[in-house]
């Protein structure tokens, strides 16, 4: 059973590029890319397998795995041009058009850091979190 656990303040993508601007780093960086999940009301199977039950989703239960987050992030630093990479899960009960996650990354070329990006949003979403849809 998943603890349910109140959702968090979405973080500021403005300050978190300040800061990837500021690591000593940044100097190899010519790009970077912001993911922004939401919970949406079209149902997951609907959008990636074209099956529709008819319901509509309401809202989301949503947890990670830390550890598994943590792990997902070392070895996107070990992509290709990538120097800065961010991660913000949300956590608990969502509602729908709240945050789901953030994703910053950080690196040298265009297709080093959309590359980074497709590959650790899609590890996180396979392997690392638990997303519970509430349908009506």
């Amino acid at each position: 059973m998943i603890k349910e656990k109140i959702k968090k303040l979405s973080p500021s993508i403005d300050e978190w590029l300040k800061e990837a601007k500021a690591d000593r780093a940044s100097s190899q960086e010519g790009m970077f890319l912001v993911h922004n999940g939401v919970v949406r009301q079209t149902p997951k199977a609907k959008v990636r397998h074209g099956i529709d039950d008819g319901s509509m989703v309401t809202g989301m239960i949503f947890t990670y795995d830390a550890a598994k987050v943590d792990a997902a992030i070392a070895e996107t630093y070990k992509m290709d041009g990538i120097f800065h990479v961010r991660v913000w899960l949300n956590e608990g009960q969502l509602e729908l058009g709240d945050d789901i996650m953030y994703v910053l990354i950080g690196g040298d070329i265009r297709p080093h850091v959309v590359d980074a990006l497709q590959s650790l949003v899609e590890k996180i979403k396979c392997e690392c979190v638990t997303e519970i849809e509430q349908k009506d």
